[in-house]
């Protein structure tokens, strides 16, 4: 069996499937087609994930770990560069796929428990202006795997269990919808490391048809919406994808999705200094989200995350002002709207995505 550390050849491919994107019924199936009995996939499921790979495991015969390796691959995200923050604790991780392309994950400690940030694709092709995800686009979409194995790796390697997911990193997840609804079904196996669908937050840039599917999947999982602007002109000159799913069609659907799921949506709001971040934007913001979510009889609650922007050399942009902050958030709080400021983990590691990803691209273009 190959070992984790492994990568593919440049330009290979392998016909195998992935092991770790397999659920337990498929697991169980695949067994019994090769002549092994189903409990098997009782030892093998709970073992891959705790991030033990098949070779390691000494309650597998030799005949079955060899079947293993003609039907499939495993590989664990590997740990290329890893920051600590000295203010925090928040731990951020630069993982290197078996490709050789690479994503970052974030770790962050509460005394709640320890939420882990992951990427969904490598790269991004929503172009958000502010993102560092985003610069050089799209590379591929991440499997169910190696969306899972960032959670493993990242788990093994701090030796504490995670206990919340916030997939806010590298990458669109609505944009790579498959993947990342069988990964949710993964993490959630109570054989596996069993992560409760209301300890998980989903956040997308605005994909209409994606929210739409997501409502009919009926998981009890947050959704964040990053709207960061008031109305379609701001919102397009920052975010592209405006230009095909508008303020008023995004809000449409965040509508219904609260009507069918009852759960709560977050919207994020990233400030940017001069471009959305006057009390009058605050106050277009409060106009637009009372306005199409809530009715007479509609009580939706609505919750503003406030964000200062993060300083990504190539996007120009600058971070409000504290003051400015505080004031958007006064007026948002005096039109009935909840606002929180997101704190701000890992400051003196870069620990917003793309940035580390970036850092090490352009030092291998140089």
């Amino acid at each position: 069996m190959e070992t984790r550390i492994q990568r593919l050849e440049e330009g290979a491919t392998d016909p195998r499937r992935e092991l770790l994107s397999l659920l337990p019924g498929e697991l169980e199936e695949w067994m019994l087609s090769v002549g092994e009995p189903k409990y098997r996939a009782k030892q093998l499921f709970p073992q891959l994930h705790r991030g033990v790979a098949p070779e390691e495991m000494t309650n597998l015969g030799k005949r079955l770990q060899q079947k293993l390796q003609d039907a499939f691959w495993y590989h664990l995200p590997v740990v290329e560069r890893k920051l600590v923050s000295s203010l925090d604790g928040t731990v951020k991780y630069l993982f290197g796929l078996r490709d050789g392309n690479c994503v970052e994950s974030v770790v962050m400690k509460y005394r709640h428990g320890n939420t882990i940030c992951i990427s969904s694709q490598v790269g991004c092709r929503m172009g958000c202006k502010f993102c560092a995800s985003t610069i050089g686009g799209r590379v591929r979409d991440l499997t169910p795997g190696e969306l899972l194995g960032q959670v493993l790796a990242a788990q093994k390697d701090c030796g504490e269990r995670i206990s919340n997911i916030v997939m806010m990193g590298i990458g669109e997840p609505l944009d790579n919808y498959d993947n990342v609804i069988r990964f949710l079904h993964l993490v959630n196996c109570e054989e596996g490391i069993c992560i409760g669908y209301r300890h998980i937050s989903l956040s997308t840039c605005g994909l209409v048809e994606g929210i739409e599917r997501l409502m009919r999947e009926e998981l009890p999982i947050t959704l964040s919406i990053s709207l960061h602007a008031p109305d379609d002109e701001t919102r397009s000159a920052i975010m592209p994808i405006n230009r095909r799913y508008g303020v008023d069609a995004l809000l449409d659907v965040c509508r219904r999705y609260y009507g069918a799921t009852g759960r709560r949506i977050s919207f994020e709001y990233t400030l940017i200094a001069g471009k959305n971040d006057s009390p009058a934007s605050a106050q277009k913001l409060a106009q637009v989200l009372n306005g199409k979510l809530r009715s007479r009889q509609d009580t939706m609650p609505i919750h503003v995350n406030l964000i200062p922007v993060n300083e990504v050399t190539e996007a120009g942009f600058r971070k409000s002002s504290k003051e400015a902050v505080l004031a958007f958030a006064r007026v948002l709080e005096s039109r009935g709207i909840r606002a929180t400021v997101r704190r701000t983990l890992g400051s003196d590691i870069n620990a917003s995505c793309g940035q580390l990803r970036r850092e090490t691209l352009s030092s291998e273009e140089s």
